[in-house]
């Protein structure tokens, strides 16, 4: 089992960025293929990014692609989202997640495929 905890949201203006870091509890934080959601009012929760657990391999929507980058640095049990460009569509409560299943080519990018999850971080995109 894993922990999440997810820090560094605020308010930002547009054109801004921000990072995002995703603590992991646990010594087997390496297992895990990590992922970021975000969820605004009213709406669905929405795949951000994935890295799989070597961080070999990352993916990402379209929506962000060019603007955000995942990375994780598994000696400090940590994943980070870095975002760039912001925008005012980006403001939602940000999640980062964990899934536990093993042999992952790529990160899922619906929440059903991820075990834990984290408490969440308001990220707030000004106009």
């Amino acid at each position: 089992q894993v922990q999440l905890v997810e820090s560094g949201g605020g308010l930002v203006q547009a054109g801004g960025s921000l990072r995002l870091s995703c603590a992991a509890s646990g010594r087997t934080f390496s297992m895990y293929t990590m992922g970021w959601f975000r969820q605004a009012p009213g709406k669905e929760r929405e795949f951000v990014a994935a890295i799989t657990r070597s961080a070999g391999r990352t993916r990402y929507p379209d929506i962000v692609k060019g603007r955000f980058t995942i990375s994780r640095d598994n000696a400090k049990n940590t994943v980070y989202l870095q975002m760039n460009s912001l925008k005012p569509e980006d403001t939602a409560v940000y999640y980062c997640a964990a899934d536990s299943s093993p042999g992952r080519l790529y990160g899922g990018t619906t929440p059903r495929e991820y075990d834990y999850w984290g408490q969440g971080t308001q990220v707030t995109v000004s106009s």
